[in-house]
């Protein structure tokens, strides 16, 4: 199969679980915000919401608002963040195996990237100072930029756009069900990496490793065709 031209490939990253793995960060501010309001979460919370926005965990998954109540949602969306952000500069941060190296090789072959998340811009911003990776990024989409949440492919046509390109002429780099379900939604072909779900779990994903490291310019452009 033939390939595509390399000057029109883009590669568009998910945030967390893709750039730094904060999974327990995010545990431990939800942990904090349920103490807060003395409001405990069920125990399966944290599994049954990754990857989605908050506006559409807190009123679905919690006890501490109402569907409808937008202000409140707002709020408390804002708070749980906001801790975060304490945790994230409190312990540091370190990129995921891989990422430094291969968003190196990206700019070098001139691919841009751009990243697609969930993630409030604020606590995007936060991290790349963390980890000192703000120049490796030709443009930023997070949860500000779009009105529909994962699995509607809106953030993914939104990043592709960013950086002038097809949405199918790129590949999007996952760790989550609702991620890879967006990514294809987008027309885009998916890597899923074994971050938050095992390996085995991945296979609605065009690709699945274990980190990338293991994902090379070829086999993008191999996996596009």
């Amino acid at each position: 199969m033939p390939k595509i031209s390399l000057d029109l490939l883009g590669a568009v990253f998910d945030w967390d679980g893709i750039i730094i793995d904060s999974a327990e960060q995010h545990r431990e501010a939800w942990a904090i915000m349920a103490e807060e309001l003395s409001k405990p979460l069920a125990a399966n919370f944290f599994e049954l919401t990754f990857g989605m926005r908050n506006e559409q965990i807190i009123p679905e998954f919690t006890p501490w608002a109402e569907p409808g109540e937008h202000a409140k949602i707002a709020e408390l969306a804002d708070r749980k963040e906001a801790l975060y952000r304490e945790v994230i500069r409190r312990d540091g941060i370190a990129p995921l195996e891989g990422v430094v190296e291969f968003l190196e090789a990206l700019n070098a072959a001139g691919v841009p990237c751009s990243v697609g998340s969930s993630t409030p811009l604020k606590n995007i911003e936060t991290i790349i100072e963390v980890i000192g990776l703000s120049h490796r990024f030709q443009a930023i989409s997070g949860a500000e930029d779009v009105t529909r949440g994962k699995p509607a492919p809106d953030i993914f046509i939104t990043a592709a756009g960013k950086v002038n390109r097809q949405p199918e002429h790129c590949i999007v780099f996952e760790d989550a069900h609702v991620g890879i379900a967006a990514g294809k939604a987008a027309g885009s072909k998916v890597i899923a990496v074994a971050t938050t779900h095992p390996l085995e779990a991945l296979g609605e994903a065009d690709l699945a490793v274990s980190s990338l490291a293991e994902v090379t310019i070829d086999r993008m452009l191999d996996l596009i065709g």
